[in-house]
């Protein structure tokens, strides 16, 4: 399995990172994209952590409210695009990527996971929780980097 980055793609992830990324044009499939991209280097926990780190710093530099940030929701989507790279099999671009799977931008397709009720509690913003319908699937993982062959193409 091969997954690509971009030129582009490196620059969107320094300018989300540095707070430099315009905060109306974080989309959902910005969010795809910054999680693809922290895949391609990371396994689940540590691209989940950086999610977090990365989007409560983006957060605070924007003036949003931090208690906006959805523990839950976040982690669970790193879990969905792992789960999607793993069926893709490659993709030379975090669009590649997304364009392979366009039901990912589908974003109330948590809400096959998780009933309304548990996904927008206070817990499941907090913390993360566990779906209580179907669970996110999930792949098996290396130590050091669950997806191989990544390469920032210039």
């Amino acid at each position: 399995m091969t997954f690509d980055a971009t030129e582009s793609d490196i620059e969107f992830k320094n300018r989300v990172e540095s707070c430099d990324f315009p905060a109306s044009d974080f989309s959902h499939r910005a969010h795809l994209r910054l999680a693809y991209l922290y895949l391609t280097e990371n396994n689940t926990q540590e691209s989940s952590e950086r999610m977090r780190n990365t989007l409560n710093r983006f957060l605070i530099h924007n003036g949003v409210d931090p208690s906006k940030f959805h523990e839950t929701l976040t982690k669970s989507w790193v879990l969905a695009v792992h789960h999607f790279m793993k069926k893709t099999g490659s993709s030379v671009s975090a669009d590649d990527f997304i364009d392979k799977n366009p039901e990912m931008l589908d974003t109330n397709i948590m809400l096959t996971h998780y009933s309304a009720e548990v996904l927008f509690s206070d817990k499941a913003r907090a913390e993360f929780v566990q779906p209580d319908r179907d669970p996110i699937p999930r792949h098996e993982e290396s130590m050091s980097n669950e997806v191989t062959g990544y390469n920032a193409l210039q």
